[in-house]
């Protein structure tokens, strides 16, 4: 199951286990059980402090726990921990034998501090690029505090269970047998929601910094950029960011990043993050910005907590989001059959019927993909052709189980017994309605930027674009912007880049010159 090389690296980790550790598995006679025990045989090989027993009594096979000699487990794995979980096992033995986590000592205190017992499960799937952020936030938090429980639960595995939780997106947290969440979460967002009181106690730790001489709206890679070469002036900078790294979380394959052929999304985050760090740069995560204003020199920016806080300059880096039908029906099945992320959900699509809307290169290459997972792709297209590049729909139409409708317009989506159904959408041609029946909708139609909240503050473009010049200025003096929420053409990381580092420097020169 591991290569050599994988091998060494175990070894070397599994010096810093401080408590001898066990791995009980429940396995039956089928193949998935024999590579499991395979997998933790080879695993327990490379430390002494790790010993594997065939003891488990779980419902769900094959799967195993991990634990402190003598002691209750607390976490388990329901399938093979491969792929993108691997790092989420190691980091389960590591934390469960006591070895200290990298994390803030106040978000410790707040998770060692909830009380109740608590049973969390996370569905995942392997392909899953976020997953493994939300698995290793609850294994961490069921090592630290007794109340606490966690299981991962690959979906495509235990499909009795997903039926049973009508999971149709990953992830996916049941807590105590209710949806507690989906999507991308870190252990600090967790550690919040379950902790009602800590929002005060931010906004009233915020509210208390100093002025920054600059403020950075927005944690992607035109905050980052904008971040550090702020803090290389030597001037007091400030991030403010509802998580770090943005969109660029959810991108699977990056292979234009200049000088680097080939990374994933979150692999380029933690680099960001990591870089970031290595300056004086206070970054204020899980904060999202309500309003600006500005009285004299001194700008304003408003938290949805509360919170104040004042800068000289400020930098809009808000990025963008998934553009939506705004269909009737697809709030409702959000989550339940309407889906924006094909490469994370696909999988929970095994051998059923879907739709993806869009032409454009996302939607044809999402197609692309679900076609080896799904029994039939419909492709729904507005414009009366495709706007991918040649080659993607050259490998398209290859394929025997994908249809392609154009000059259509999605209408409605319907469903029943909280599923999706149906999609209903119009001919343009002749304005008559056609149904289309299917398990599954991937949206893949383009981005909004986020910018809503200042629509009537600084000047936005048609498109709620914020309008800037050659050197990142907008309507506002002081307040600059860079990236996917502004007008600049063409959204891309490394052009993203490039502006939040230009929008740094002309803040800068702004403060010299004012």
């Amino acid at each position: 199951m591991l290569d050599s090389n994988i091998k060494s690296q175990l070894k070397a980790y599994f010096e810093k286990i401080v408590s001898p550790i066990v791995l009980e598995a429940t396995l039956d006679e089928g193949d998935s059980s024999a590579q499991m025990l395979e997998l933790l045989n080879e695993v327990a090989e490379q430390s002494e402090k790790i010993t594997v027993k065939t003891t488990g009594n779980s419902k769900n096979i094959p799967s195993f726990t991990v634990s402190k000699l003598d002691e209750v487990a607390r976490i388990a794995f329901s399938g093979l921990p491969m792929g993108h979980e691997m790092t989420s096992f190691i980091l389960a033995i590591l934390q469960t034998s006591g070895y200290p986590p990298k994390v803030e000592q106040d978000v410790i205190d707040s998770i060692k501090g909830l009380d109740g017992k608590k049973h969390f499960q996370t569905f995942i799937s392997l392909s899953c690029h976020n997953c493994p952020d939300v698995v290793q936030a609850l294994n961490l938090m069921a090592a630290l505090n007794p109340n606490i429980e966690h299981e991962m639960i690959d979906g495509a595995l235990f499909q009795g269970l997903v039926d049973q939780y009508q999971i149709m997106a990953v992830p996916t947290v049941i807590l105590n047998g209710e949806v507690f969440g989906q999507g991308r979460m870190s252990v600090e967002e967790i550690a919040a929601k379950l902790d009602t009181s800590s929002s005060a106690r931010d906004a009233e730790k915020i509210s208390a910094k100093a002025p920054y001489d600059s403020l950075i709206i927005g944690g992607g890679p035109a905050g980052a950029s904008a971040a550090i070469y702020s803090a290389r002036k030597g001037i007091r900078t400030g991030v403010v960011a509802q998580s770090f790294g943005g969109q660029v979380t959810d991108t699977v394959g990056i292979e234009n990043f200049i000088s680097v052929k080939e990374t994933e999304g979150p692999k380029l985050v933690m680099a960001l993050e990591q870089h970031v760090k290595e300056y004086e740069v206070d970054v204020m995560n899980l904060q999202t910005a309500k309003s600006l204003s500005k009285t004299g020199d001194a700008i304003q920016i408003t938290l949805e907590n509360g919170a104040i806080l004042k800068s000289k300059t400020v930098i809009l880096s808000t990025g963008a989001r998934w553009r939506e039908m705004n269909v009737p029906g697809e709030q409702e099945y959000r989550g339940k059959g309407v889906a924006y992320c094909p490469h994370c959900d696909g999988p929970l699509y095994k051998g059923k019927r879907v739709a993806v809307i869009g032409g454009g290169n996302s939607g044809v290459e999402a197609a692309i993909d679900l076609a080896g997972i799904v029994s039939h792709v419909t492709l729904v297209e507005f414009d009366t052709k495709l706007r991918a590049d040649a080659v993607l729909q050259k490998k398209l139409n290859s394929l025997p189980n994908v249809t392609v409708i154009t000059n259509a317009l999605s209408k409605e989506v319907l469903g029943a017994n909280g599923k999706v159904t149906t999609l209903r959408y119009e001919d343009r041609a002749n304005n008559q309605m056609h149904e289309i029946a299917l398990e599954g909708i991937f949206v893949q139609i383009g981005l909004l930027p986020n910018t809503d909240w200042l629509k009537g503050v600084i000047d936005l473009s048609p498109r709620g674009e914020v309008i800037i010049d050659q050197k990142g200025e907008t309507s506002m003096p002081g307040v600059f912007a860079a990236g996917d929420c502004t007008t600049v053409p063409y959204k891309q990381i490394i052009i993203a880049m490039g502006e939040g580092a230009k929008a740094s420097l002309s803040a800068f020169d702004y403060l010299i010159r004012s």
